[in-house]
């Protein structure tokens, strides 16, 4: 497990392939496709700096009380210290943080960041704009382009952006008034200043109109009025700006894409969002099809909060599909499945019961903690996790589960007879994937770790093989296979021969094997 304190350097050092874009140019979709200022076919590995615009409150180990931004404020406003609480809700994000706080640079490998911002920091409640709020937007593309990555900026927390119990920035939960005034028009208003704000700046790559919007039963009651509002923010931003790539969000969390029937603005890219399900290509199945059928790129925008196990299977499928990602969240506090985490401060487990109202805290002492909380969140007391960025990049990741290879089908990624497959788990892969042990039950879903815990004894997976039979594994960068290790049931190795392939790593069983995980020894991660 690769945990050490964070600093510049150990992230430099991190010696992940660099992927760089042209941003002397607008990338812009064609064919199908996102393609840089140059002309290139791009495609986008990223990272989601949304936590110090948009700090929900699981980020910070808050309960169900506090989950929101909005009601985050509202129970820290409450409890003594207050005016701490405020300070410190801006210290993670003003322009005046040091850059190692509020403008981290793109973790080693990654093309894009992802920069999300709520209205209550863009906009005046009259959405008159806040324009020395921008300059945390412009602080974090000028990171960007010196790295030679871009910045897609995102609206979340409006009404009309994630109307939902555990997100929005108000205490109703009805969207009903997203697309009225004065709702309607103030989120008109602010994308229209944005674009016009950022029209020329060519490391800003597009505009991601609304993040997750109606959940639940809302994204079918209000599935038109959804359409009409996106259609009319398209207008408004191309008013100003006809060069910016504008991208589209499903409903539900980002995952129902019932909506998008017809190409709305030729230079757009649809995203999805995925978490927790299983990493197959029958669980993005309905996205491949949107995009054969209206021509436009598609993009994974928010994803991870998983085992390292998953992360690396899913983004591989992502990649193989010719998908681009960005991994969700950069940072958070006391976390397994980010790459950075924040090491909570003595007394914060004080601030949380305050804030639900289970315990009561002198100011003094909130001040003191909420102070330390500062401090704590800076990158170079933090926690780097270089392991979490080898998974989602593919590049030496210290383990692969067995049921992570390729997904480019029989005679390219797998060479088996096998036919016994799970339901709802690589069911379209003719390889023998099953629970492991004899467990009187198993899950239907094995994958919801959103705290990376490891797998529980019923919920492991492991692949069977026959004798020639093999399966790739796909890596970013060059790999021995002398440092390899393939482990079986009880970590004992199984009989396989491992190759280096164009790809990755082939592993071919010698006689009838059982695998559980591909270990990569000697790697950064490995040896952390």
């Amino acid at each position: 497990m690769s945990t050490t304190a964070a600093t510049t350097t150990d992230i430099a050092a991190a010696r992940f392939e660099p992927r760089p874009a042209h941003l002397d140019g607008f990338v812009h979709a064609h064919d199908g496709h996102l393609v840089d200022g140059a002309g290139r076919t791009l495609l986008l590995r990223g990272i989601g700096l949304g936590n110090w615009l948009l700090p929900e409150g699981y980020m910070w180990r808050f309960g169900p009380g506090a989950q929101s931004p909005g009601r985050s404020r509202r129970s820290s406003n409450a409890s003594p210290g207050s005016s701490t609480a405020r300070r410190s809700g801006r210290g993670s994000g003003t322009p005046s943080s040091p850059r190692p706080t509020s403008q981290p640079s793109p973790p080693p490998g990654s093309t894009t960041c992802a920069c999300r911002s709520t209205p209550g920091w863009c906009s005046t409640p009259t959405a008159a704009p806040v324009r020395t709020a921008w300059h945390c937007s412009t602080g974090s593309s000028g990171g960007a382009a010196r790295t030679g990555c871009g910045c897609c900026s995102t609206c979340t927390g409006h009404p009309a952006g994630r109307p939902a119990p555990t997100s929005t920035t108000r205490p109703a939960t009805c969207p009903s008034c997203s697309w009225t005034p004065p709702t309607g028009s103030s989120t008109l208003r602010l994308w229209r200043d944005l674009a016009e704000r950022y029209a020329t700046e060519t490391t800003v790559l597009g505009y991601d109109l609304l993040n997750e919007p109606l959940p639940h039963e809302w994204q079918h009651r209000y599935a038109d009025e959804l359409v009409e509002l996106y259609r009319d923010l398209t207008d408004q931003v191309r008013q100003v700006d006809q060069d910016h790539l504008i991208v589209y969000e499903g409903s539900h969390w980002a995952t129902n894409w019932d909506m998008f029937t017809h190409v709305w603005d030729d230079n757009s890219l649809l995203q999805f969002h995925k978490y927790w399900s299983s990493p197959d290509r029958a669980s993005i199945e309905p996205y491949l099809r949107t995009r054969d059928q209206l021509g436009l790129p598609i993009y994974m925008g928010e994803g991870g909060e998983n085992t390292l196990e998953w992360i690396y299977t899913a983004f591989r499928l992502y990649e193989t599909e010719g998908i681009g990602w960005n991994l969700w969240p950069w940072k958070k506090l006391d976390t397994r499945t980010s790459p950075v985490s924040v090491v909570p401060p003595q007394g914060w487990a004080q601030i949380v019961a305050a804030c639900e109202g289970a315990a009561t805290l002198s100011a003094p002492s909130a001040q003191a903690v909420l102070d330390d909380l500062l401090d704590a969140v800076r990158l170079e007391n933090a926690t780097w996790q270089g392991d979490v960025v080898a998974a989602a990049t593919g590049h030496r990741p210290a383990r692969i589960p067995a049921w992570g290879f390729g997904f480019r089908g029989r005679g390219v990624s797998w060479h088996t007879d096998g036919s016994a497959v799970l339901p709802g788990i690589r069911e379209d892969d003719a390889v023998s994937v099953r629970f492991a042990g004899d467990h009187a039950h198993h899950p239907q879903n094995p994958f919801e770790q959103t705290d990376g815990r490891p797998y529980a004894p019923e919920e492991q997976l492991m692949v069977e093989l026959g004798p020639c039979e093999w399966l790739e594994y796909e890596l970013d960068g060059d790999v021995d296979p002398a440092d390899v290790r393939v482990l079986g049931p009880h970590d004992v190795p199984a009989p396989v021969r491992v190759e280096r392939v164009a790809r990755g790593l082939r592993v071919t069983a010698t006689a009838p094997a059982t695998l559980c995980t591909v270990h990569l020894t000697g790697t950064a991660t490995d040896r952390a």
